[in-house]
């Protein structure tokens, strides 16, 4: 793939991006807007002209891993705008460095662009706007993200999202339909579509209908997903189209038979975050855990190959032995691909701050030890189940030769 072409007065953008997927499409859109202003791309904070910091604040880990990145990018540059979740947040990030030139909130593209105008004017030749130039993409050629809408609904005791990032706001579906399809034919081999809640799609917009090829589609979870199932690569074959966030709605059932014909990749990742219906309810979050059981059994005997990933929180406050027990049963019994585990942690304005009992932080860690080793059990067994299969893969890259070559 050839570089892009660089004038030598352009203006250099340096950008590092903190966070979710959701924030790295934040990145890629604010990149691309730069460039078609007539911005490069600079590889690193020495030679950029401005460098932008798309900061996470999801949990206080994340807002001291996004400020030692700020601080990091003054060090090597000292002209930085900060946007992002963290955004939100701006007397915290000027009481840290009060030097930074701008800050925005998540998703603000028009406010950052104008910030990196103020700070290094852009000084494109007379004929740059005239070539049409390609989205920039911070992932590898062969996967991109598709983000499909912004925001929540959602009143999740331990989660600050619709404060950083508002309710649920979601993308026309021709507009998403539209971009899924100029990725596949730019060479995308993997879509993975993103949101806070993938199957609250439209929800907002009542589901509207839009034209596409065509035929109405209305803005919803399995009307998307049909159509993306009908996606073809370049070479003719269907590319790999796999649902994150999804939460577990009735109509996601809709979704399965699709996935049985190869029309989606076989795999959702759901957010359950418990089982147990008391930590559930103090999660505000549904407790319908027994439910969720019949349906991984209906949807595996519908596609056998389905597999399945999870997150969950350990330690939240409340949470008992029996409880977290409760939780290690259902797991053994929904017997999930690919679990991934958190221990709580308090989060700025949070509603689950103000719960009594907190666990102690050693209980936190002794608890997380145990769900992982459930889990990983599981994952190995489910892995070694697949020995002597032969099964189509992606490759990501090629290493380096280990010691065995």
């Amino acid at each position: 793939m050839n570089a892009p072409t660089t004038l030598p007065d352009q203006k250099k953008v340096g950008m590092v991006s903190l966070g979710c997927p959701k924030a790295l499409v934040d990145s890629e859109r604010i990149l691309t807007r730069l460039r078609a202003d007539g911005y490069a791309m600079s590889p690193d904070y020495a030679g950029a002209d401005v460098v932008l910091v798309n900061t996470c604040g999801f949990l206080d880990s994340a807002k001291e891993e996004s400020l030692a990145a700020i601080g990091e990018a003054i060090a090597e540059n000292g002209r930085v705008i900060v946007t992002g979740c963290m955004g939100e947040e701006a007397e915290v990030i000027r009481a840290r460095y009060p030097q930074v030139l701008a800050v925005t909130g998540a998703h603000q593209y028009e406010q950052v662009v104008e910030a990196v105008h103020q700070a290094a004017p852009p000084s494109q030749g007379p004929f740059i706007d005239l070539i049409p130039q390609p989205d920039i993409k911070l992932t590898p050629r062969h996967y991109s993200y598709l983000k499909i809408s912004e925001g929540c609904n959602h009143t999740c005791a331990f989660c600050i999202i619709p404060q950083l990032r508002g309710k649920l706001a979601s993308r026309r579906v021709d507009a998403v339909l539209r971009e899924a399809e100029k990725l596949v034919a730019a060479g995308t081999k993997e879509l993975l579509v993103i949101s806070q809640d993938t199957s609250a799609y439209g929800v907002d917009i009542r589901h509207e209908e839009r034209l596409w090829k065509d035929h109405p589609v209305r803005a919803h979870m399995t009307d998307l997903a049909r159509e993306l199932g009908q996606l073809r690569t370049p070479q003719g074959e269907t590319p790999w189209v796999r649902l994150h966030y999804v939460y577990p709605y009735p109509h996601v059932d809709a979704v399965i038979p699709l996935m049985a014909e190869g029309l989606l990749t076989p795999y959702l990742d759901i957010p359950f975050q418990h089982a147990s219906p008391s930590v559930l309810r103090a999660m505000k979050r549904p407790a319908n855990e027994a439910k969720v059981l019949e349906r991984l059994k209906s949807w595996r005997e519908i596609c056998p190959e389905i597999a399945v990933r999870s997150s969950f929180v350990v330690g939240f406050p409340g949470e008992t032995e029996d409880d977290f027990q409760y939780l290690l049963r259902w797991l053994e019994e929904a017997q999930l691909d690919r679990v991934g585990a958190f221990r709580f942690e308090p989060v700025e304005g949070a509603a689950a701050n103000l719960l009594p009992d907190p666990v102690p932080e050693a209980v936190k860690e002794e608890r997380y030890a145990r769900i992982m080793e459930v889990t990983e059990r599981i994952s190995a067994a489910k892995l070694a189940a697949k020995v002597g299969r032969t099964l189509p893969v992606i490759i990501d890259e090629v290493g380096e030769p280990d010691e065995d070559g």
